[in-house]
């Protein structure tokens, strides 16, 4: 018989299921309830506030009310008034601080806003005002590395603590990079719009790398205990194909869009029944969404046909297009995809690209050939705690019957992974001599 301290009870279990689900929600609204609220308040640091006070009101009520039949709109609902709130009071303030001379104009602005938020239509141009935070956060006036963190706190909806481990720094020193880059934009009075123009030639290629970043969170997540977060796909994927209606003519950005077209056609078998992962040539391919290999590919012909030079989307995307096209992985091109490697090297050079080009000339050319470039790799600084190298090295060990050297290498990447369903994989490998 159980004691007191060990039984669960029935309200007990329903208040669990209640906070997974209104976590689940969260996730999926926060990004669009900042953006609109950033629209209405005009400062990123109070929209962040007025959401995270709206969600703590929802894991108040909603546990005892029930959540809402549309709990987007309850979020969305609560917040505006709230942040309609703020807004007067600002009002109120400048009023009573504003000189004689300057009521009148002051008065005028405060009724077209006033009039702009009061028929703010909820449901429309919603997509247009997450793209809009996106480009905010990529203003030119911040660095990279604090654009990269700013974007993946306020569209991906990461944690300090995930962003952290990303940039191999503290959770502080992170945390103090985006209030730096909040007050950045407070003080410079960056404009809360899509730029056009020149401001938007000036951060388009901010806004793709920061998109595809999301993008890569959602596909593999950095931590956690799922091996993907889809939702965040699916936004990454929306703002390309936003970007790529305002700017038809760039190659780039076509390149991008089809590059997660094509990748998120995987979805379904990059997964088992229990969630654990699927490595690409083990997946079922019957279960790839033909309709987005389709839109991949025809994204893919626009970039190729916009540029005969092709830029590090496009180049990505031919590699994601060679196994889109196979039917099955044996019948994947891998001496095509090393070639594409080789202009991607030639063209970009990374530590990851490089990486990668070692994994497809193992495929293409033997797995000797892969272990021998992957050598040339061992004191490379960037990727000292990247937990793909060891797992490569030991893919490649375990194809050449070393398995003694596979098992080391593959336990070595698991302690390097914070996801814990790459971790179970890694280990199942060392373990299996797989």
């Amino acid at each position: 018989m159980k004691s007191a301290a060990q039984s669960t009870s029935p309200s007990t279990h329903a208040h669990d299921v209640d906070r997974r689900r209104i976590d689940a929600i969260w996730r999926i609204e926060s990004t669009k309830l900042i953006a609109r609220l950033v629209r209405i308040v005009r400062d990123i640091d109070t929209a962040e506030e007025l959401a995270q006070n709206v969600f703590v009101t929802a894991l108040e009520r909603w546990p005892t009310d029930g959540v809402p039949d549309s709990p987007g709109a309850w979020l969305w609902t609560t917040a505006k008034n709230r942040a309609l709130d703020v807004v007067r009071r600002r009002q109120m303030l400048s009023r009573t601080e504003a000189t004689v001379a300057h009521e009148h104009a002051r008065a005028s602005d405060e009724r077209r806003e006033s009039a702009e938020n009061a028929t703010f239509d909820d449901d429309d141009g919603l997509g247009d005002e997450v793209l809009r935070l996106v480009f905010v956060a990529c203003h030119p006036v911040l660095s990279h590395d604090a654009r990269v963190a700013l974007t993946l706190r306020l569209v991906a909806g990461l944690t300090t603590e995930e962003i952290a481990r990303a940039f191999l720094t503290s959770p502080t020193t992170l945390q103090q990079r985006i209030v730096r880059a909040k007050r950045t934009l407070a003080d410079a009075r960056v404009p809360f719009e899509v730029p056009t123009g020149d401001a938007l030639d000036e951060r388009l290629a901010s806004a793709l790398e920061v998109i595809y970043l999301v993008f890569n969170e959602g596909y593999a997540a950095t931590a956690g205990d799922d091996w993907m977060r889809p939702h965040l796909c699916d936004d990454a994927r929306r703002l390309g194909r936003m970007i790529a209606a305002r700017v038809p003519d760039d190659a780039e950005v076509h390149g991008l869009v089809a590059l997660m077209e094509i990748q998120s056609s995987r979805t379904r078998a990059r997964v088992d029944a229990h969630g654990a992962p699927v490595l690409l040539l083990e997946q079922n391919r019957a279960l790839w969404d033909r309709l987005l290999i389709r839109r991949g590919l025809d994204a893919l012909a626009r970039s190729e046909a916009l540029s005969s030079t092709r830029g590090p989307y496009a180049l990505q995307a031919a590699i994601a297009a060679c196994h889109a096209r196979a039917t099955t992985a044996d019948a994947t091109d891998w001496r095509r995809i090393a070639a594409l490697y080789d202009e991607y090297m030639e063209r970009m050079p990374s530590p990851v690209v490089a990486l990668n080009r070692a994994v497809a000339h193992g495929m293409a050319f033997g797995s000797a050939e892969g272990l021998a470039q992957l050598s040339a790799l061992d004191d490379e600084p960037a990727l000292a705690r990247y937990h793909l190298l060891p797992s490569v090295r030991g893919d490649l060990l375990q194809k050449l019957g070393r398995h003694d050297e596979a098992r080391v290498e593959f336990e070595r990447a698991a302690s390097m992974t914070e996801n814990a369903r790459e971790r179970a994989v890694l280990l199942a490998r060392a373990r299996d001599g797989r």
